[in-house]
């Protein structure tokens, strides 16, 4: 399938794919990208299958996703790249990683979904099952249980969300794409050493989805750094990921496609 894609920057510039996490969407990268990171890159952001104006239909799974962001990129004319993926994006990239090594210039983990407790994403699939539904761009922020910049949580209201007949706003994500999603996500990830492009994983300890025991997993083949805040890196750490980021990719730009 190929997947409707946001796109920011010059066409010509070195380009960085980003991968958003379960229930997002690629403009989740949209301030990223305007504000930092357009200026250096071509910032191409899909929405994943089951999400956003991308296709629903199933199957969900790992292998589906990769080749659909393989097929979307293909389509753009775009080899080989660096990729920045939150969540879910995360351990997407590390399934391209492993699976076609020869796309991943350098790779960037924003709290990275690596592989879920089972019992934690079975309560996430439960709480799916019902659909929510929001009275107002306000209601969708006062829901969140973190704490982001709640401008930040409005403009995503309204990227993010359509309007009902009855003015309620949903999300455009399907929900059993959702629940199919947190499912995979508790399957055993690619080894480590599958991960040979330079790769930065940037984690919030606060919110603890990536454990220790994976950062000993991964101890020597990635550059690691630690931000404030809760699981919405992107969002809470703004700055920090921003700049990180750009540092990292332009270690070795390698600006050939």
């Amino acid at each position: 399938m190929q997947l409707h894609v946001h796109a920011w920057g010059d066409p010509d510039a070195p380009p960085v794919v980003c991968l958003h996490g379960v229930t997002a969407h690629g403009e989740r990268f949209k301030r990223l990208a305007e504000e930092r990171w357009a200026e250096k890159f071509r910032v191409l952001a899909p929405d994943l299958r089951g999400h956003g104006r991308s296709g629903y239909e199933p199957p969900w799974t790992f292998a589906t996703h990769v080749a659909d962001v393989l097929e979307t990129l293909d389509a753009l004319d775009v080899d080989s790249a660096n990729w920045v993926g939150h969540s879910f994006g995360g351990r997407l990239i590390l399934e391209v990683a492993a699976a076609h090594p020869e796309r991943v210039r350098r790779a960037v983990l924003l709290d990275p979904a690596i592989q879920i407790l089972p019992h934690i994403a079975e309560t996430m699939a439960e709480l799916e099952r019902k659909e929510p539904l929001y009275d107002s761009p306000e209601d969708y922020a006062d829901r969140r249980e973190d704490s982001p910049p709640r401008e930040f949580v409005l403009e995503d209201a309204v990227l993010h969300c359509e309007e009902l007949p009855d003015g309620r706003l949903r999300r455009r994500s399907s929900q059993p794409a959702v629940i199919s999603i947190y499912g995979e996500l508790a399957s055993a990830p690619p080894p480590p050493d599958t991960l040979r492009a330079p790769t930065l994983l940037i984690h919030a300890p606060s919110y603890g989805l990536v454990r220790e025991e994976q950062l000993a997993a991964y101890a020597g083949r990635v550059e690691t750094l630690a931000v404030p805040g809760m699981h919405m890196v992107m969002w809470e750490a703004f700055d920090e990921v921003a700049e990180a980021v750009e540092r990292f990719l332009l270690e070795n730009p390698r600006a050939e496609r």
